[in-house]
């Protein structure tokens, strides 16, 4: 089933932890400290698809975590870090949370981070000084971005079917196309939105969009098409299918009221009146002069009566796509909004060889806690904090 939102859970990967550890060699009883540093944890990456459709993928896959980095270990060996997670997304699909938009993924192969990883922490070769030449304590890893986020799906179109329900879109989309909807004599056949490739004789292709058929209160919620009305924003072109065998005005006045009170610019898209039905209406009349009408096309979708006047109205009417100024921008988010990060903390919690010290300012109860789980620690394990420390007991 078609599916155009989804909310998923996201969480990335926590820093390994630094190497605690010392050189122990043949003569060398008492070597100086070797841990090497935990890798850091792995992303969740999204990427825009250009073979998807929908986001229909992820309904049984809500919850994406990427991997831990590798813990840090003797003779400076470095963890390494996290496997990263891609998921594949349709072109068009916005990023959420709560109600800001993190990003918008406009391009093939454009991609967004949505979870970073956390930090690896550092291992205690990294705390030696001339002062302190046997540090034996290491830094425990960050943990990753951990967030819930809704992806919305924004279909990617040359041209959108509207028009009433039972105008004949989904007959005419069958036929200059390779769509394949449902078809019957009965309003709202189409209960979602459908894609076709219309090819021109030169090899030029255009994808054209079915969504449901719209009513009058669609805007306000009434109908199926009002949960659809988001797939023609990005739309070049709007073609605007009329059933000639009742007053044609009428029918383009109620539907581009709609348009108007949705907003987000679908009132000002260029429009392609149709004409449907010829062969029951054959001589059909349209009186409405409005400078966003490209063009009036009568056919039938049951004779294919000026079908092939109409596709080719289509490839010169509907402008090309701008392409993206090099390959390196399609490969970057088309619009990012990033919020003010949480500051950083100002405490470490480093493993030592009996428990955990908290380096710093020492947070709050709840939070220590937090850490000190996230971080493994086990019952009766020795805690340090300032000049005190306690046993934890979780």
């Amino acid at each position: 089933m078609f599916s155009d939102r989804v909310q998923i859970h996201v969480k990335a990967g926590r820093g390994g932890d630094g190497g605690l550890s010392f050189r122990r060699e043949k003569y060398v009883p008492k070597g100086g400290p070797d841990g090497g540093d935990g890798g850091d944890g792995g992303e969740v990456v999204l990427i825009a698809d250009p073979d998807l459709r929908d986001l229909s993928p992820l309904d049984s896959r809500r919850r994406i975590a990427a991997a831990k980095g590798g813990n840090g270990r003797g003779t400076r060996k470095h963890g390494a870090r996290g496997e990263s997670v891609e998921v594949h997304v349709p072109v068009g699909t916005q990023v959420f949370e709560e109600s800001d938009l993190l990003a918008d993924l406009a391009h093939p192969h454009a991609r967004v981070v949505v979870a970073a990883g956390g930090r690896g922490g550092r291992g205690n070769a990294r705390f030696a000084s001339s002062t302190h030449q046997v540090p034996r304590f290491a830094e425990v890893g960050l943990p990753g971005e951990d967030r819930d986020v809704e992806l919305r799906l924004k279909l990617l179109a040359d041209a959108a079917l509207v028009g009433l329900p039972n105008a004949g879109k989904s007959s005419l989309l069958a036929r200059i196309s390779n769509a394949r909807p449902k078809v019957a004599e009965y309003p709202f056949t189409t209960l979602q939105p459908v894609l076709g490739v219309v090819e021109a004789p030169d090899g030029r292709q255009l994808i054209v969009a079915d969504v449901p058929g719209l009513i009058e209160g669609a805007s306000q919620g009434l109908g199926l098409g009002h949960e659809f009305l988001a797939h023609l924003e990005r739309a070049r072109t709007l073609v605007h299918v009329i059933d000639a065998s009742s007053p044609p005005e009428p029918q383009w006045q109620t539907i581009d009221a709609e348009l108007a009170e949705y907003g987000s610019g679908l009132d000002e898209l260029p429009q392609i009146v149709v004409l449907n039905k010829i062969d029951i209406a054959p001589d059909p009349q349209f009186g409405i002069d409005d400078p966003r009408i490209l063009d009036v096309c009568a056919l039938s979708c049951a004779t294919g009566a000026g079908l092939d006047v109409f596709r080719n109205a289509l490839f010169q009417l509907v402008p090309e796509p701008a392409a993206p100024e090099s390959e390196e921008d399609a490969e970057v988010a088309d619009f990012l909004v990033y919020r003010p990060k949480a500051k950083a903390r100002r405490w470490s919690l480093m493993r030592t060889e009996d428990g955990y010290r908290v380096v710093g300012p020492p947070p709050g109860e709840a939070e220590l806690e937090r850490a000190l789980r996230e971080a493994g620690a086990r019952r009766g394990m020795t805690v340090e904090v300032g000049t005190g420390s306690y046993e934890f007991i979780p």
